[in-house]
């Protein structure tokens, strides 16, 4: 008897008349008490059905009895209650009893969590051998038959903490179990005061497909674990600033820390922002480099001679990367002036803003056949939500009971097309994911097991090759606004709580398209 269709009609069983989903003519109880006694005559309702061999009632019969008992708030013998059955309540099937299988669950249908198991006492030594040099230790060497040592007091406080950490991020017992696997790898033979290291512990778990980030995560909650991988921004600083001179490598290297770290009185940069200046101002750094060994030989005409040489938008962008350069330089005593001062630059004014023609506005609809996408798009295309924003969005922004949306920070009332979009895709993520921990709003098979925010490929996976691709979306939304509301950029900026600047453009986009549309003939 296996699992049952969720689209199977309802039934009533033939043994006990109780009402529900059915495998067959029988429920599973009636089918189990028919297969474990024979077919007699009921004393109680006088019916040719399985009756059991010392009283002489069906399955029916005694559930009466039994639900007498419960009534009556003590303990007794079925016989009596039997003789009393005179007439019978119905019910619905498969209720009787839990299922087995499934967690406990206490008050709201939350999970019960297990009690913790007592740690296991610390072996005190009289002794400590100090480590004279370290040997990284290969563990895709691993026999689980000739080395485990599952009485490991580290591997059993490893086990506890993963069990935890599962139930606390919903973990399935598929990953439970591979996490399991990989702590028995790396801690059977682990000694107190030892440490796993990433590269020790990276191409043993690799190789068996066991997962490396979350067995990382329970080693680094003991205490257990180093991390020796070169930072990432070292490896990209090296690569682009090899051939610079040292003095202008140090000046560089303090100013993108900064950028990243922030400072005193200086807050941190996100790394695109740190990534676009480097990119920009590169060029002007290996050629400076080839004439000077430190940013004090740099002068004025230096910096205008970098400006000319580029035109357009990428001009302005390399002034305010140099300008952010010799300013940290200047702060930190690197420099004795600042040869970006008074160098002005023209601000680029952007084009006039198109909106999105209908037919692709119905190419991005078009696509919108889960209740993923369908959200992804009523946020970008109904409250002009930039792809980040809809993906690091938190449940806690729905306010679905007085129908509010935070989007980036901004409170927006919640209209029926996004509610309706909420509710089917919170219908979805609870019978998918039934004990996510995760608090964002979207969530994927990745993300569900994590606190993470969704990818952004994820996100814009289904309008990456339309005309109508998210940002348009969001930006066609907010050129509507300022054509329907007469191009007021302060109404503008209390709708979508945008900056003032921004809100100036749309009015302006929207008033150029409304003089454009005046001046036409009628046809």
């Amino acid at each position: 008897m296996g699992k049952l269709s969720e689209n199977k009609p309802a039934a009533s069983c033939v043994g006990c008349f109780a009402w529900g989903q059915l495998p067959g003519r029988f429920c599973r109880g009636c089918y189990t008490y028919g297969q474990q006694h024979a077919v007699g005559e009921c004393a109680g309702c006088r019916r040719q059905v399985p009756v059991d061999d010392k009283y002489g009632y069906c399955r029916l019969c005694r559930a009466q009895a039994t639900w007498a008992i419960k009534a009556s708030g003590k303990a007794s013998v079925i016989e009596p209650y039997l003789r009393r059955v005179t007439c019978q309540q119905l019910f619905f099937a498969n209720l009787q009893r839990p299922k087995n299988g499934g967690p406990r669950v206490g008050k709201a249908g939350r999970r019960v969590l297990k009690p913790p198991l007592p740690e296991p006492p610390r072996v005190i030594t009289t002794s400590t051998q100090l480590t004279l040099f370290t040997v990284p230790r290969d563990f895709r060497r691993f026999d689980r038959e000739l080395h485990a040592d599952l009485a490991n007091p580290w591997l059993v406080r490893a086990r506890q903490a993963a069990r935890v950490l599962g139930e606390a991020r919903g973990w399935s017992r598929w990953i439970t179990s591979d996490v399991n696997r990989a702590l028995v790898i790396v801690l059977s033979g682990f000694r107190e005061g030892e440490s796993i290291r990433y590269s020790e512990l990276f191409p043993a778990l690799r190789v068996r497909g066991l997962p490396v980030v979350r067995t990382a995560e329970v080693l680094d909650r003991l205490g257990l674990f180093t991390d020796d991988r070169a930072p990432a921004v070292d490896r990209w600083l090296e690569r682009k600033l090899d051939g610079t001179p040292p003095g202008i490598h140090r000046a560089i290297e303090a100013w993108i820390r900064t950028l990243l770290d922030g400072g005193p009185r200086s807050e941190p940069r996100s790394r695109h922002t740190t990534w676009a200046y480097l990119g920009e101002i590169q060029p002007v750094l290996l050629e400076w480099s080839s004439r000077y060994d430190h940013l004090r030989e740099v002068t004025r005409e230096d910096i205008i001679a970098a400006r000319d040489a580029v035109t357009g938008k990428q001009r302005e962008s390399r002034i305010v990367a140099l300008r952010s350069l010799f300013r940290h330089a200047k702060k930190n005593g690197q420099i004795f002036r600042n040869p970006t001062i008074r160098i002005r630059v023209p601000r680029q004014t952007g084009g006039v803003l198109q909106a999105l023609d209908q037919v692709d506005i119905d190419k991005a609809i078009a696509t919108a056949t889960t209740p993923d996408i369908r959200l992804i798009v009523a946020l970008a295309a109904v409250h002009a939500a930039r792809p980040k924003m809809i993906r690091t969005m938190q449940l806690d922004d729905v306010d679905l009971g007085n129908r509010r949306i935070t989007v980036g920070g901004h409170v927006r009332p919640l209209d029926d097309l996004t509610r309706r979009a909420v509710l089917d895709w919170l219908d979805h993520r609870r019978s998918r994911w039934p004990n996510t921990a995760n608090p964002h709003l979207l969530i994927t098979q990745k993300t569900a097991v994590e606190l993470g925010p969704a990818g952004k490929l994820w996100t814009t996976r289904a309008t990456r090759n339309l005309t109508a691709t998210l940002e348009r979306l969001r930006v066609d939304r907010q050129l509507e606004e300022a054509l329907t509301h007469g191009a007021d950029p302060l109404h503008l900026a209390l709708v979508f709580g945008i900056d003032e600047k921004t809100a100036i453009r749309y009015a302006d986009s929207a008033r150029a398209l409304l003089d454009q549309a005046a001046e036409q003939p009628l046809r």
